[in-house]
């Protein structure tokens, strides 16, 4: 006889899985399998059986039910087992060897796996142990209280045993079956930082870097979004682990053996061997434009100690014949999916940052409304001229509209010098020091930067590079002045998409023979979704989970403005979202003109117009237009002539109790 409580309660005797009842039978059974072969009172049933207040009759109920679980397991043979449920005064006991129980069985497996000191017994026991899950646990008990703290706890220990898993597999250098078995793990419990710690490093070291630091960067701004947490330590060491292991050359292929004994003791005194030579040094470093020492325990040219492993130069680029502290670092997001068009703006880009006629490191700032894809259109910018970078291409997301606190330029910094190989005790702790260290040590390098969603000049200055060779590209919904005119940066504007450029997105993302069954929906969607590619992409995740639906349905169900904001979103992005981060970081003043506007009929006004609906005065009006406008929330179109988005208006109108809710149901 078998009792299940790690996935639907479950008894089998032999090949015959005995008839249990109703829920609350269920629960009673699942109570008494939870603490075997000890007495449970009666009021602790009856208190995990009924959420709220228990009716007159509880202590009835549950002694009829413990009576026919008595009369199931007597008729499945329960007396052959060993396995006796009996009345102790006002409690009960079920008594039977506990090995009967999976939960149990699960625990001592566990238990004697051993990950790091025997990986392949390991693989083994815990396979063995995940396999007696067949769902989740306690599956089919009443939802009160205390089964689902215990169905979290049953859940905790498979987590576990999933992570402990994954390292028996990167202990045997299989790091491609640690991927596939953490990752579903990782992404069904996003903010678990010990699995995704875990997930990271099976991915580095299957050659997929890019992907490990994007987990890090999504999972930061989940713990950072929903708890208002930065990442423990668990999951920094992990992305600080990958940043030095990058930068001191290793890879899949340094990686993908597994480490002996005296593999670790050798790399634990080669490592002591290399910190003695740093502490010998002194650990200076030095000022930028100092002179490159050239002795075996000075700085070397690139301001770190030269007893580091040297790396052969870049060959035929500036700074040729300088060591190298590392490999070059490669640090952006996967390209984006599905990327057209913007084939002017990447043009303008290409020419800004590739110009070298000025002896100045080229800047370019990508701006635009919410959801209109900056950031997607700097990566793919970044990606189809990474070549023309060998020194490296660093990627940071500022954080600068997000519902936490955006990254301050130290912790920023501090990434960037991991990832160029500096040694962690190197890092200065103040963000003037390491900007000037960051400026030395990329100095003669061809390099570009990427800093992503950025919300002020302030935050950026600090992590642009100073070489010539260098270049530097930014995101932000503002249109960020001070850069353009402080630093020269090169304005490059996003447009929301037209009628051919959205419905061919739509077309990519669908399927072209879906969007060609009716055009005329399709250029309704892009006028519905404003032509943003971030609401057009929500419309096509709609559209792709009910494949049956033809475009004219969903369109008709985004002309009630009351569902539309709803509608446009997927999950954890969405329109309203985004507009949400931009109007937290405006002032209440600001935020009243928005909702003011919200109440036009058509969207077009003049400041005469927009003063009289806020009720404010005219230069006070014109003020808050202008800063409305730099953050993208309003469009100026000619002298005097403003409009705002039939999204923004919607989400603003919301936001003053007058719309339907962005809350409202699904299609």
């Amino acid at each position: 006889m078998d009792f299940s409580l790690l996935g639907p309660i479950a008894v089998t005797a032999g090949s015959r899985e005995l008839p249990l009842g109703p829920a609350k039978r269920r629960s009673v059974l699942a109570l008494l399998l939870l603490q075997p072969n000890t007495t449970v009172p009666l009021e602790q049933l009856i208190d995990s059986l009924w959420e709220d207040e228990p009716p007159e009759h509880a202590r009835t109920v549950v002694q009829g039910h413990v009576s026919r679980l008595r009369a199931t397991l007597a008729e499945g043979g329960a007396d052959a087992y060993g396995i006796e449920l009996a009345t102790h005064g006002s409690a009960y006991l079920l008594r039977l060897p506990e090995e009967l129980i999976d939960a149990h069985r699960f625990s001592e497996l566990v238990t004697l796996a051993r990950p790091e000191a025997a990986p392949a017994d390991a693989v083994a026991l815990l396979r063995e142990a995940l396999g007696l899950w067949r769902g989740p646990a306690l599956t089919g008990t009443v939802t009160s209280p205390p089964f689902a703290a215990a169905a979290h706890a049953l859940e905790e220990r498979r987590l576990a045993a999933v992570e402990a898993l994954g390292r028996a597999h990167g202990a045997l250098g299989e790091h491609d079956q640690a991927v596939a078995i953490l990752y579903s793990a990782a992404a069904n419990h996003p903010l678990r930082e010990g699995l995704i710690a875990g997930l990271m490093r099976a991915l580095f070291r299957t050659g997929r870097q890019s992907d490990a630091l994007e987990w890090f960067h999504r999972t930061r701004r989940l713990l950072n979004e929903e708890l208002g947490v930065d990442p423990g330590e668990r999951l920094r060491s992990a992305y600080e682990e990958i940043l030095r292991a990058e930068a001191a050359g290793s890879g899949r292929g340094s990686a993908t053996k597994p480490a002996t004994g005296r593999d670790r003791e050798t790399a634990q005194l080669a490592g002591g061997e290399r910190g003695a030579a740093r502490s010998a040094g002194g650990g200076r470093v030095p000022a930028p434009g100092s002179p490159a020492g050239s002795g075996a325990d000075g700085p070397g040219p690139e301001g770190v100690l030269s007893a580091a492993p040297p790396f052969g130069p870049v060959s035929g680029g500036p700074g040729a014949g300088a060591e190298r502290t590392g490999a070059a670092p490669r640090l952006l997001p996967r390209p984006p999916a599905r990327f057209l068009g913007r084939e002017h703006q990447l043009a303008t880009l290409t020419d800004a940052l590739m110009d070298r006629t000025t002896g100045e490191s080229p800047l370019a700032v990508v701006a635009g409304p919410v959801g209109v894809g900056k950031t997607a259109c700097a990566v793919q910018w970044a990606h189809l001229h990474a070549d023309a970078f060998p020194d490296g291409q660093l990627f940071a997301d500022l954080r600068g509209f997000g519902e936490g606190d955006e990254a301050a330029p130290a912790e920023i910094l501090r990434d960037f010098l991991l990832a160029l190989g500096t040694p962690q005790e190197q890092v200065p702790g103040s963000a003037q020091a390491a900007s000037a260290l960051f400026r030395s040590l990329v100095a003669e390098r061809r390099l570009l930067v990427v800093l992503d969603n950025a919300r002020s000049s302030a935050q950026v200055r600090p992590l642009l590079p100073g070489g010539p060779h260098c270049a530097t590209v930014v995101t932000s919904r503002s249109r960020l002045d001070g850069l353009v005119a402080t630093d020269c940066a090169r304005p490059v504007g996003l447009q929301a998409l037209g009628h051919e450029e959205g419905a061919a997105l739509l077309g990519a993302m669908l399927g072209p023979e879906r969007v060609a069954e009716d055009p005329a929906a399709a250029r309704e969607l892009v006028d519905l979704c404003d032509g943003l590619p971030l609401a057009l992409r929500a419309a096509a995740a709609q559209l792709t989970a009910r494949p049956r639906w033809r475009l004219a349905r969903l369109a008709a169900a985004l002309r009630d403005e009351q569902r539309r904001l709803a509608l446009l979103s997927a999950e954890d992005t969405g329109i309203a979202a985004a507009l949400r981060m931009s109007v937290a970081r405006l002032s209440a003043d600001d935020a009243r003109l928005l909702s003011a506007l919200a109440t036009s009929a058509d969207g077009h006004l003049n400041a005469a117009v927009a003063a009289a609906l806020a009720g404010y005065d005219p230069e006070r009006t014109q003020d808050g237009l202008d800063r409305l406008a730099e953050m993208h929330l309003v469009d100026e179109e000619a002298t005097d002539v403003y409009t705002i988005s039939t999204l923004t208006q919607l989400f603003a109108r919301d936001e003053r109790g007058e719309g339907g809710g962005s809350g409202a149901g699904g299609a």
